[in-house]
């Protein structure tokens, strides 16, 4: 018995060695995540995405971001590097190009090219005839390492968020990495702009926690970007030069503000829509778990020492708001019964609202009308 006693104290030691000190790719952060507001006021539980339209995408997974094209057509990136393009209502569907990485944010410019955002390989530009070129994998010799989200500007230069410059998708996956540098925390994602015709590429701002979607103001003198580890959407003067964010905040200056604070989720895609709307997307809920171990970074630390079905993963909840310019919600669409998991975005178009999906095997589409109560099945 003494000697199976012993055995067993030896385990329990190794493992708790093992819970202190064995390495994680992480240096977690302290921070003060907000406290949670819940679903009430503008974000009051509903089921006004729970009459979504699913268009199957399979075998394909993941049509995270939608964009629509020249020649009338829906476009998105799947997860095994595909972009796929069919008919606005969901038909038709065929691959248009293989990326060879993962293609997150799209855009068109003006010549047709399709802009992708690709987590594996940066920034990419797909002519009409399917051909792709790298318009950008470094900036300053330093390597683009989670190229997310893009948007040109009507004057031909291209806007995109490196999400992370700690930890990169080639070595973790995309969702990994993104859950890493979200525990870590200790905001090293960046905001910068491409010109095209000098093959430059300049950097907005640093300092942010995992900056996801981005999108142009109407007059497109500011950014509005979806800091996702920070629950919050910023606006970001387009004129900024290497602009801390953070300090930014601190010190009240002009050039960075707070424009949506506290969200019931993590932000993902921001799209714009008509008459002033921008969608954002929650790939996930608010957890309280996460919530509470913003202050703790040892136990952050700890739990990665866990197997991954341990670690604090929100559950399925569909959710997408729109909201203007000055940070006021215009719509909120949730769907409780998580029939279309993960929504990364919607993009509106045509008065249809086409709901994006992280790792879903379908996207959905809705009729969206402002004035004319909750939206109803096609």
């Amino acid at each position: 018995m003494r000697q199976w006693l012993r055995r067993i104290g030896i385990i329990l030691l190794l493992l708790v060695i093992y819970l202190l000190v064995w390495p994680v790719p992480i240096r977690p952060v302290a921070w003060q995540a907000p406290s949670f507001a819940g679903y009430a006021g503008a974000h009051a539980r509903n089921e006004r995405l729970g009459n979504l339209r699913l268009v199957s995408v399979a075998p394909h997974v993941g049509p995270e971001h939608i964009a629509f094209g020249p020649d009338g057509k829906l476009y998105t990136g799947v997860l095994d590097g595909a972009v796929l393009r069919m008919n606005p209502d969901g038909t038709g569907i065929e691959t248009f190009v293989e990326t060879g990485g993962r293609p997150l944010g799209l855009d068109f410019d003006a010549g047709g090219r399709l802009i992708i955002a690709d987590a594996l390989r940066g920034l990419l530009a797909v002519q009409p005839d399917g051909s792709v070129a790298v318009l950008a994998d470094s900036i300053a010799l330093d390597p683009i390492r989670y190229a997310d989200a893009v948007k040109v500007a009507s004057d031909g230069k291209i806007l995109f968020t490196d999400a992370s410059t700690r930890l990169s998708p080639r070595e973790y996956g995309t969702f990994d990495a993104a859950l890493l540098d979200i525990l870590e925390h200790s905001c090293s994602g960046r905001v910068a702009e491409f010109d095209p015709s000098t093959s430059a590429t300049r950097i907005i701002a640093v300092g942010l926690c995992f900056p996801n979607g981005v999108e142009l103001s109407a007059d497109e003198t500011s950014l509005l970007v979806a800091e996702t580890g920070s629950y919050r959407i910023l606006r970001i003067s387009r004129d900024a030069n290497v602009l801390d964010v953070g300090a930014e905040l601190a010190r009240g200056g002009a050039q960075a503000r707070v424009l949506l604070d506290n969200l019931p989720g993590f932000p993902d895609n921001v799209t714009r829509g008509a008459e002033g709307r921008y969608w954002t997307g929650f790939t996930k809920p608010r957890s309280q778990a996460i919530d509470d171990l913003s202050g703790k970074p040892f136990l952050r630390e700890v739990i990665l020492r866990l197997p991954k079905f341990l670690w604090p993963v929100p559950p399925v909840y569909p959710h997408v708001i729109a909201f203007d310019e000055n940070g006021s919600i215009l719509a909120d669409l949730q769907d409780p019964a998580g029939r279309l998991p993960e929504t990364s975005g919607a993009t509106e178009h045509q008065g249809m609202l086409y709901v994006q999906s992280l790792h879903a095997s379908a996207l959905g589409i809705l009729p969206f009308n402002p004035g004319a109560g909750p939206p109803r099945s096609p």
